[in-house]
């Protein structure tokens, strides 16, 4: 299936940390529900109420990519996804250590790298959760749901500041 350049958006600011994501991608790719399997990762800041969930980006320059010293890291421009060829891997964890967002995992059991692969372009993430705090939009959406979330906290700061004015006179 064809993704057509399409990104996982994620939206932190909606995530309840439920974890069903990191469920739903194990036993999706491991047949089982053990969320250390997952290909997403939900960072959890209890005292904060913070939850954040971490996915493979899909870099375009791909560090992974780049550091892997056998080459079995690859881009699959049809799928715009960044894959791993598991008969080449040797396991070395370089892009673990390489990947900024930290969303490359290492399994110890199957002694691999696990990094998100979209699910062949139906993220099982995206379908599952709820509150929409995962999605699968196209790329350039993306861009013009973050300018408009950006031009909506400016236009209240600018209101709030507005407002502080008026109680200062």
């Amino acid at each position: 299936m064809e993704s057509n350049g399409k990104v996982l958006l994620i939206n932190h600011e909606k995530c309840t940390g439920c974890r069903l994501c990191e469920q739903v991608c194990a036993v999706k790719h491991d047949g089982i529900s053990n969320p250390t399997r997952s290909r997403i990762r939900v960072m959890k800041w209890e005292m904060e109420g913070l939850y954040i969930p971490m996915s493979c980006q899909q870099c375009q320059d791909a560090p992974c990519l780049t550091g892997c010293p056998v080459g079995a890291i690859a881009r699959n421009e049809t799928m715009n996804r960044v894959e791993v060829d598991y008969d080449i891997c040797i396991g070395c964890r370089t892009c673990v250590s390489v990947c900024p967002f930290g969303a490359m995992n290492y399994n110890v059991i199957d002694r691999k790298v696990a990094k998100c692969d979209l699910c062949d372009g139906e993220p099982q993430c995206v379908r599952f959760c709820e509150v929409k705090a995962v999605e699968y939009v196209d790329g350039g959406d993306v861009s013009i749901e973050k300018k408009r979330h950006a031009a909506l906290r400016l236009s209240m700061a600018s209101k709030q500041a507005a407002a502080l004015d008026e109680h200062a006179v």
